[in-house]
């Protein structure tokens, strides 16, 4: 029994969910007490880098039809390899490559994804994962009937890559007997093209609708320029056009997990603590004490952003003075 994690890479590529998710694997292994063990489909070359993590064992998944992804050879790949390494729990990355074929995988064994998980806990010995709901305004708690192994996808910034553990590990070449996918490979499904990805931002100073109005936007927008961070913004701000929509974080802007997210004016709706909850810190500036993003927050301001964020920027440059 094991817990079995599913990279993902593309074009010789990690995407960045892979870390996350193998670093919940780790989590959930040792909450269990059982093996965690990491694939890798269709690239050998990266299989060697993620034996360097703390695994039990790295399934290189090779075969001729996986070189370049189609739905039908990877569903009969991670099929093979669940039968073989008899997993308990099989984790993917919520990506929209996992979303394609994952569900078929599950499936085959008579179970299904639970799709978009924030967090896993264990009931008796039997999984309970959490998804949210309604835009994030609800928690849903999901129990799997049914025999092993379960499926889930993990939400992105549910879990810290940083938190991933080194570690030493074993290649095991494994090569699936595949038919001829019915599809031809196609280009990889990509989001429209952005200016900026905040998923990538080690640092966000996100502004929300304390700032009143546009013409104050430069007020934060020098504080993210003395940190060396990113702009971000609550929906209203994009939605009324002050900053470009490619920028909002939140359930329908871009979840992130930066080291420091600083929200400036920004009351904390669910909507908008969904995209940033996985922060490692979170900094929140605003004049109601009573605001909810204070109970997120790691450090709390309570004050007018208009002095607080002035007197702010000078320090941070005479720190670097």
């Amino acid at each position: 029994m094991s817990v079995l994690v599913v990279l993902e890479q593309q074009g010789g590529k990690w995407h960045r969910m892979s870390w996350e998710t193998l670093a919940a694997g780790q989590q959930l292994g040792a909450t269990l007490g059982v093996a965690v063990e990491a694939a890798v489909i269709g690239a050998p070359e990266l299989a060697k880098e993620a034996a360097t993590k703390k695994v039990a064992k790295v399934w290189s998944v090779e075969n001729d039809w996986l070189k370049d992804y189609t739905a039908d050879a990877y569903t009969a790949a991670v099929e093979a390899l669940v039968r073989k390494s008899n997993a308990t729990l099989v984790l993917f990355p919520h990506t929209y490559q996992v979303r394609d074929f994952a569900p078929k995988v599950a499936t085959r064994f008579h179970q299904v994804l639970i799709s978009d998980v924030i967090a896993v806990r264990f009931d008796a010995g039997s999984p309970v994962f959490v998804r949210l709901l309604f835009q994030g305004k609800l928690n849903g708690d999901v129990r799997v009937s049914g025999s092993q192994p379960y499926f889930a996808s993990l939400q992105a910034g549910a879990w810290r890559a940083d938190a991933l553990e080194a570690g030493s590990a074993a290649v095991e070449a494994f090569g699936p007997e595949i038919e001829a996918p019915r599809q031809k490979p196609e280009a990889p499904f990509r989001e429209s093209a952005r200016a900026v990805d905040l998923t990538a931002a080690e640092i966000i100073v996100s502004v929300g609708r304390g700032i009143k109005e546009k013409e104050n936007i430069p007020v934060v927008e020098e504080l993210a320029k003395a940190l060396g961070a990113e702009l971000a913004a609550s929906r209203p701000i994009c939605d009324a056009g002050w900053l470009p929509m490619e920028r909002q974080v939140g359930s329908s802007g871009q979840t992130v997990a930066p080291k420091v997210y600083m929200a400036v004016g920004i009351s904390g709706a669910i909507q908008h603590l969904v995209g940033m909850k996985g922060a490692k810190t979170i900094v929140a500036i605003n004049k109601d004490a009573n605001a909810p993003i204070f109970e997120v927050a790691d450090y709390g301001i309570i004050g007018d952003l208009f002095e607080v964020v002035p007197a702010l920027v000078e320090e941070v440059k005479k720190a670097k003075a």
